[in-house]
């Protein structure tokens, strides 16, 4: 068998019917009301330390637990779930927003809650 040299030779050695699968987007996650899932992340500041707050769940405890502990291993930094609201050590904003859009959690942001009181 000869070098590959290009994609061209790649795709050579694949069935004629094969078809590139992209990977499924993550269905929306439901709350108890049967609505899509809003989460908040927000920053504010403890003892003069970062905490990224991510708030706006309807889950049950194990299912928070296991979340937080996703997002202490994805950040590598330590965090909490308190009251249906996860705190994470540092500013972690884009991570964790990266992290719960994968999981199907529909991020609140700024412009989203504007437009919100603009309607009222």
């Amino acid at each position: 068998m000869s070098k590959l040299s290009s994609f061209a030779d790649l795709s050579a050695l694949l069935p004629e019917n094969y078809t590139s699968e992209k990977a499924p987007k993550a269905a929306s996650k439901l709350g108890y009301d049967g609505k899509a899932q809003q989460v908040r992340i927000a920053t504010e500041k403890r003892k003069n330390k970062t905490v990224t707050i991510i708030s706006g769940f309807q889950s049950n405890p194990q299912e928070l637990e296991s979340l937080v502990a996703n997002i202490k291993k994805q950040c590598g930094t330590g965090g909490r779930v308190l009251d249906n609201t996860l705190e994470i050590q540092g500013d972690h904003t884009s991570k964790i927003a990266a992290f719960l859009a994968t999981k199907g959690f529909i991020l609140e942001t700024k412009d989203n809650r504007q437009q919100a009181k603009r309607k009222s």
